[in-house]
């Protein structure tokens, strides 16, 4: 099919604005399908890099790994997150930067991490495993004021049957107990046999609870 020069529209009457219309069209679709191809392509590269830099992660964080993997996998986490910010899974990659970064006690740098990927809208399991996280750096830090806050926040979420609701309530005890907030880490330790009556740990809270409720040898 030939296309009708412009001097040849100009002839064309009042359909010549409905072909320069129609050819302005065929322009912008070409331009869109080429940016989509470019964009999905991007977005190919972009998953294959942060899904090798995730599993990566993960050989890294068992216990037997050296630190020189460690350190290169957090390396790669780093450019995969820095080259694809928008991808996909960016929200898992910079969980497992989160917990290569605690694992080598930058928890400064493990919170940043956990809180990009909550940023990123991550599922809700990844989203509490972020909050959890969160809580343990700044509890690590011996920042328990800070800690008993990000375990709130995170138990504000959560439903008595998530599975890590009982971790966090556990969390938040021992984060007031070391707080100093005695009384509030015995109805946290109660709290918890009551919510949860048929938890494996029930002997280890009841023992904790003892403890903090007999009276201080003078």
């Amino acid at each position: 099919m030939a296309f009708l020069s412009w001097t040849e529209l100009g002839e064309a009457g009042p359909w010549r604005w409905v072909l320069a219309a129609g050819l302005g069209l065929l322009v912008l679709l070409g331009l869109g399908f080429g940016a989509w191809s470019w964009y999905g392509a991007a977005q190919s590269r972009g998953l294959q890099e942060v899904a090798e830099a995730s599993a990566l992660a993960q050989e890294a964080l068992a216990p037997q790994a050296p630190a020189a993997q460690r350190d290169a996998a957090v390396r790669k986490l780093e450019e995969a997150v820095a080259r694809y910010p928008t991808n996909r899974i960016l929200p898992e990659a910079a969980y497992h930067l989160g917990n290569l970064r605690y694992q080598a006690k930058a928890y400064e740098a493990a919170r940043a991490a956990y809180t990009l990927a909550l940023g990123k809208g991550p599922g809700s399991t990844l989203a509490a495993l972020c909050r959890l996280g969160i809580g343990y750096t700044w509890e690590a830090e011996g920042k328990y004021g800070e800690a008993v806050t990000a375990y709130q926040d995170a138990l504000a979420r959560f439903a008595t049957t998530d599975f890590l609701y009982e971790e966090t309530l556990i969390g938040l005890a021992r984060a007031e107990e070391l707080a100093g907030k005695l009384d509030r880490a015995r109805e946290t330790y109660r709290r918890i046999l009551r919510e949860l009556p048929t938890s494996r740990r029930a002997d280890d809270i009841r023992w904790r609870l003892a403890s903090l409720e007999s009276p201080s040898p003078r």
